[in-house]
């Protein structure tokens, strides 16, 4: 028998500490150690994995044959650009989300539309009746997905060991438990545990591997940081789940880039992707309204154009309010003052309201100068000139500087049928071919912008 040990996990981080402590050295949060008894017997595996590890020996870099990896298409172009291009074999992924945000949802999607592919949904939380009905809803599309109800890790192993899918889908990673350690399911060590069991196993038999993670109230994935470092890719599944729109943001990714983004839209018969997100972030209003702007951002590779919505109006209860929903407060602040300064524009005596349409989170930075011509428009009452957007990165000394991507941003504002888009002066010329029937105004100092937007 194997000597039981006991030992206080945060419940947060996943700091591990011989005693029970009120505060967490690691992330500074209180109560929230919790007692784990650990009787693991050393080198134990659960069977189904069991057996003698191949011999391994150093190498050379130049020796080292490279394998060609073909990418496993999941039949949804959102996901697939995101992974950068499909899904590694062998890959561990993990997709955390707020409750109710569409996770299983998207989950089951990916199994039943992964046409060609031998798909086992293992699912912790629900009974394979429930996850029929919204396969019914869903519509279902790959008759090989297999259904399987079950949270020990023994018997999840040895299902996947005697089925051989191509693809294996985890709900959840916190309903999971093994019998070698007896803590209760979603505890720090049995996520630890069963993640590394999970891991082993996918890159030793080359299974692709994707677990869903709960998220806590700060947002952050629930259980020991080093959940998020195992995993060869890690995505967020953002959105309000009061709003239809989804953005699916990749945090980690071992095999491609970490900024891409999927933009999904809810309905009643599941996820639906959406190819032009410009389409639904922008409005389109029957007459000009004051306190108005259209920003080009791009998110990865992905440029699209998104609504700024500003309303300053005067202080009723002395203390200015400064309330942003989707930006950063702090740099919005940092906008006001360098209008403030820079314009003469008295933002001390005045309330201002920021937000962006469709509920996105943004924190691109050369959506500076549509948030300042948002607030300029509002601030004089006076409408911003149909068919002009902005696109620039504005410093503390009142500069407009080039926003990343400016290129692709500019031939999205042209694919839309705008006429203008104003752009910083130090933007490189001559090396770049703008489209036709788009004027590139540029400005060098934040000075230059009320006229560029008002008196056209």
């Amino acid at each position: 028998m194997a000597k039981v040990k006991k030992a206080f996990f945060c419940k947060n981080c996943g700091f591990e500490a011989p005693k029970w402590l009120g505060k967490c050295p690691s992330c500074g949060e209180w109560n929230t150690f919790t007692e784990e008894i650990l009787a693991r017997e050393s080198g134990s595996v659960p069977a189904a994995i069991a057996g003698p590890l191949p011999k391994t020996v150093p190498q050379r870099v130049r020796d080292i044959r490279e394998s060609e990896h073909r990418r496993i298409d999941l039949g949804n172009d959102e996901l697939n650009r995101v992974l950068g291009g499909g899904m590694v074999p062998g890959s561990l992924i993990l997709l955390g989300g707020e409750p109710g945000i569409g996770k299983s949802t998207l989950s089951l999607q990916i199994a039943l539309s992964a046409n060609g592919l031998k798909t086992l949904y293992v699912s912790g939380e629900e009974s394979p009746e429930q996850i029929r009905m919204r396969a019914n809803r869903i519509g279902i599309g790959n008759e090989e997905c297999l259904i399987y109800s079950e949270t020990l890790l023994e018997n999840i192993v040895a299902q996947i060991a005697e089925q051989a899918p191509d693809l294996v889908i985890i709900d959840s990673i916190q309903t999971i438990y093994t019998d070698l350690i007896d803590s209760s399911a979603g505890s720090v060590s049995q996520i630890r545990e069963c993640a590394a069991t999970l891991l082993k196993y996918a890159k030793s038999t080359g299974t692709s591997i994707l677990i869903i993670g709960h998220i806590t109230k700060d947002g952050t994935i629930a259980g020991p940081k080093i959940l998020e470092h195992i995993v060869d890719v890690v995505l967020q599944f953002e959105g309000d789940s009061n709003n239809v729109y989804r953005i699916l943001r990749g945090i980690k990714n071992r095999f491609g880039a970490t900024f891409e983004i999927g933009v999904f839209e809810m309905f009643d018969a599941g996820l639906r992707e959406v190819a032009n997100p410009s389409e639904i972030l922008l409005t389109h209003y029957e007459e000009p309204l004051s306190g108005i702007a259209v920003g080009a951002s791009a998110d990865g590779v992905r440029p699209y154009l998104i609504e700024v919505q500003a309303l300053v109006c005067g202080a009723a209860y002395g203390t200015p309010q400064r309330t942003a929903t989707g930006f950063d407060t702090r740099r919005m602040n940092m906008l006001l003052a360098v209008l403030e300064k820079r314009l003469g524009m008295k933002m001390y005596q005045k309330d201002v309201f920021l937000n962006f349409a469709g509920g996105f989170k943004v924190s691109d930075p050369g959506l500076d100068l549509a948030v300042a011509a948002a607030v300029i428009s509002s601030y004089f009452d006076r409408p911003v000139g149909t068919g002009v957007c902005c696109a620039g990165e504005l410093g503390l000394s009142g500069e407009v500087r080039p926003a990343p991507r400016s290129e692709q941003r500019i031939s999205e504002a042209a694919r839309l049928g705008f006429r203008r888009i104003i752009v910083s002066g130090y933007l490189s010329k001559g090396k770049a071919k703008y489209p036709k029937g788009i004027e590139v105004f540029t400005i060098n100092h934040i000075a230059e912008l009320p006229k560029a937007l008002l008196d056209l």
